[in-house]
């Protein structure tokens, strides 16, 4: 008794220790799971936040004139004014070394004596172009250097002259000008003006060797064709390509070759259930050059671009945004790097907009009046502006405004593109170019290449599966489950090599075999099944019943040679030797060597062995007196295995083709090694595509850290995390209802 006491506390002890070490373990994969998607929501959720502009330093100076322009070093730390007197003050916006806030470090006359300045126009990377009363126009770009002279950091300002010192040759006839826009590169200058006797010039400097070390130069003075009384904007595009005039309410663009002939005229539309056009009354280009954004006394800003149409390229308004509800726009500005702009209306209200995104930011007043000096630093987070001899700088946090819901999953309309489209482009090698990150395509494709990997493995594993488990011997059943299941231990890299380097070619080169395939295998199938039953019984009784399947090999492998011989005669007679092109050319249908097709038979080798071992297990574990009754009651093999097997292993095998498809939609290296990773809409068996999971292992390290493409990236795996999860869930509730249905058989 004492022994069987001793025994049967031991056993409890241990069925205990089990039980906690079970339940540890099951808790631990859950809180495992948990902490995986508050982790991706971590970092993701900074992409969703809503911009915040705060104050930060503000101080009065004493400018006895009206300052025109105002700007901010990259760190924030020196902010300068440019005054119609001419001068241009630096000061000190953070406490710090010699100097505090608000102290002047340093002041320098940019005219000559007892001239003003009448004009200054900001032409990117912090360019100011002076406008004085004499008519003289110089180039000047306020600088900043760091340096340790005191061991601690200190910004010097100057004052950079990329043109020269002097007086810039604008006109010919040395008349003053009323209007000037400006772009330059590395060889050349154009200035686009209009002069007081009401002529419209373009002067172009040739840079005698490069302009970024050297401003010596030669001169071309040219007469526009634009009979006009006034002009009350001019832009020109960085790339040097085009003009813009403003003029009353339209705009005419010309082209700044030698010719600088008229290209096109914009003429906004009237708004809804209005019967009057709105007065333009500011104007902007965007970042890069490319959309131009037309500010009206309505409080409209609209873009335009060229599209592509029927007739040529030609402008089109893309969208509009509402800046405010009874206020003109009287100014608008644009940042350096993105498609974000803001607006300013004669109260003070300012509006934050991203253009592609179609995303109205931020609304808000800094400041009572339109002020007299708006700037954005460098860096797009902060704002600097003068109103009421007061100098103010604002930090502003957005640091993902081409990021939103809409843009993500709905269709978006980018510049130079003909109509709007979904659209993943993460990267380029222009600097103007803007990231495109819809999910749309990516998302597609994991449905697109697990829906024909599936196509590809299901029929192939069930059948399988039901031979194994129903038909097969149990001694040639133990060599073949293990053999397939062995195939799940093959590295996926080591299928998409294959698939990609030597299983693409051999079907673009032998395309009519793999269509000859999907007939002569079937067929030779039965052919061979028909020719077993009519044997004659005395043959049939040699050939030992586990070998009866092996003799389809020899069969399959005969209509595998005849459908490759037969390739090249069929593409020569039905394709014109070439069914590549007739695809292509003939049917209108894009071809890809890297393809869906390949896609679905690699990736279908991978999925094949887990849908194979759950379904056959499933199958296998049906109870043998259901079996055994249904075939004592007069049913055949076959009635037996569709009225009874199949439908009690029913739920097995819905868990084995979705476990397949969640680990199809997992897949990486199949779907980045056997396709083009193209992330198009197109559901043709001939193109390629780009998974969620693929483009995550191709971008993520090249990513930066906390930048909106590397959250997106973060965001892809969430919706590739969510995708699992719906589809599993899916599974076993339709796994529990078919259990509930068929457990009474």
């Amino acid at each position: 008794m004492a022994i069987a006491s001793k025994s049967a506390n031991a056993r409890k002890v241990k069925n205990s220790l089990a039980k906690w070490i079970i339940s540890l373990g099951g808790i631990s994969v859950l809180f495992t799971l948990v902490l995986i998607f508050m982790y991706l929501l971590y970092v993701i959720k900074p992409i969703f936040e809503s911009v915040k502009v705060t104050p930060d330093t503000q101080f009065a100076i004493a400018e006895s004139e009206q300052v025109l322009a105002t700007g901010v070093d990259e760190l924030k730390e020196v902010a300068y004014t440019i005054t119609a007197q001419g001068m241009i003050n630096f000061y000190q916006l953070v406490d710090g070394g010699r100097y505090q806030a608000g102290d002047k470090i340093l002041s320098q006359q940019l005219v000559a004596d007892g001239e003003k300045l009448t004009q200054v126009v900001d032409v990117g990377q912090e360019q100011k172009l002076l406008l004085d009363s004499g008519g003289h126009i110089q180039l000047v770009v306020p600088s900043f250097s760091a340096s340790f002279d005191t061991g601690e950091r200190l910004i010097k300002p100057s004052v950079h002259y990329p043109l020269g010192r002097a007086y810039l040759p604008i006109d010919e006839s040395n008349m003053p000008l009323s209007k000037l826009g400006f772009a330059m590169d590395d060889e050349k200058a154009i200035f686009v003006g209009f002069s007081h006797d009401q002529r419209l010039i373009k002067t172009t400097l040739f840079a005698e060797d490069d302009f970024s070390y050297d401003s010596a130069y030669q001169v071309q003075y040219q007469v526009v064709d634009y009979a006009v009384n006034a002009v009350d904007d001019i832009l020109l595009t960085p790339d040097l390509a085009m003009a813009f005039i403003r003029h009353s309410d339209q705009v005419a663009v010309f082209s700044l070759d030698e010719d600088a002939e008229l290209k096109a005229t914009i003429i906004p539309q009237l708004e809804q259930n209005s019967s009057s056009q709105s007065r333009l009354t500011s104007m902007a280009l965007l970042s890069g050059g490319s959309s131009l954004l037309l500010g009206d006394d309505r409080g409209n800003v609209s873009q335009w671009f060229e599209v592509a149409t029927d007739k040529g390229r030609a402008f089109k308004e893309i969208r509009r945004f509402k800046a405010s509800d009874h206020e003109p726009v009287v100014a608008i500005y644009t940042e350096q790097y993105r498609k974000s702009f803001y607006t300013q209306t004669p109260s003070g209200e300012i509006g934050l907009f991203y253009t592609t995104s179609a995303a109205d930011l931020w609304r808000g007043t800094l400041h009572q009046g339109k002020a007299q000096a708006f700037a954005i630093a460098p860096r797009s987070d902060a704002l600097i502006l003068y109103s009421e001899k007061k100098l103010a700088t604002f930090t502003v946090d957005n640091e993902h405004p081409e990021v939103t819901w809409q843009a993500l999953w709905q269709e978006v309309w980018y510049e130079g593109y003909p109509e709007p489209d979904f659209i993943w482009q993460s990267t380029s090698g222009t600097d103007d170019f803007e990231a495109k990150f819809s999910l749309v395509p990516i998302s597609f494709g994991t449905i697109k290449a697990a829906m024909y990997a599936m196509m590809f493995a299901v029929p192939i594993a069930l059948t399988a599966a039901i031979y194994t488990a129903y038909f097969m011997t149990p001694g040639l059943r133990r060599k073949v489950k293990p053999t397939i299941e062995l195939m799940e231990a093959l590295p996926t890299v080591i299928l998409g090599f294959l698939a990609g380097l030597w299983l693409a070619p051999i079907i673009e080169v032998y395309l009519p075999a793999i269509v000859l395939l999907l007939v002569f295998i079937p067929l030779s199938v039965f052919t061979t099944a028909l020719a077993w039953h009519k044997l004659p019984r005395n043959y049939k009784a040699r050939i030992p019943e586990t070998w009866a399947p092996i003799i389809l090999i020899p069969a399959i492998a005969i209509a595998a040679y005849a459908a490759f011989t037969l390739s090249p005669v069929l593409e020569l007679h039905l394709f014109a030797g070439d069914v590549r092109q007739f695809i292509t050319n003939d049917l209108g249908i894009d071809f890809d060597q890297r393809n869906a097709l390949v896609v679905g038979i690699a990736m279908g080798f991978a999925v094949i062995p887990t849908i194979f071992s759950m379904a056959e297990d499933a199958i296998f574990s049906v109870p043998k007196h259901l079996t055994s009754g249904s075939l004592a009651l007069g049913a055949t093999q076959w009635q037996t295995l569709v009225k009874v097997v199949l439908l009690t292993a029913s739920p097995g095998i819905f868990s084995a083709v979705m476990m397949g498809l969640g680990r199809a939609v997992g897949e990486t290296m199949i779907v980045l090694m056997a396709t083009g990773n193209t992330p198009i809409l197109d559901w043709s068996i001939f193109q390629g595509m780009r998974t969620l999971a693929a483009n995550i292992a191709v971008e993520m390290p090249e990513s930066e850290v906390g930048s909106s493409h590397y959250r997106i990236l973060f965001l892809a795996a969430f919706v590739l995390f969510v995708f699992t999860f719906v589809f599993n869930t899916l599974a076993e509730f339709v796994r529990q209802r078919l259990r509930e249905k068929y457990s009474s058989l």
